[in-house]
């Protein structure tokens, strides 16, 4: 086993609790199950939210997924820069597991589908 980060980003249709949390948890369970992960093989799971997102924390819709009740998560505000792409959450996962950093699947979900072109994407 090896520890790897993967990475993701979501887009949100608007500022409220409930898109914010619908998202993450989206986002989160599209890149775990890509990878083959479970909530034990999860070291820490990090979130950056454009500044337009001010309705709720990414991490609190991601702590009501079955498995990660036990794993730290961690929410910050990315800098506010011009034409960076708006309503976005963007995740760092790092976890345990049996792939090489090239296998890894790093999820990019509707809006941010082209934040990472050079990343094999979901």
């Amino acid at each position: 086993m090896a520890l790897r980060g993967i990475r993701g980003a979501i887009t949100v249709d608007e500022n409220s609790a409930e898109k914010i949390w619908q998202a993450a948890q989206r986002l989160v369970t599209k890149i775990m199950s890509s990878n083959g992960l479970r909530g034990e093989d999860v070291g820490a799971i990090i979130f950056s939210s454009t500044q337009d997102l001010t309705a709720a924390f990414p991490s609190t819709g991601v702590r009501q997924l079955n498995g990660l009740r036990l794993v730290p998560l961690f929410d910050t505000i990315e800098p506010a820069i011009e034409n960076s792409l708006p309503l976005c959450i963007r995740v760092l996962i790092l976890a345990d597991v049996d792939k090489k950093q090239r296998e890894v699947h790093h999820v990019y979900l509707d809006g941010a589908k082209n934040l990472r072109p050079d990343l094999e994407t979901s």
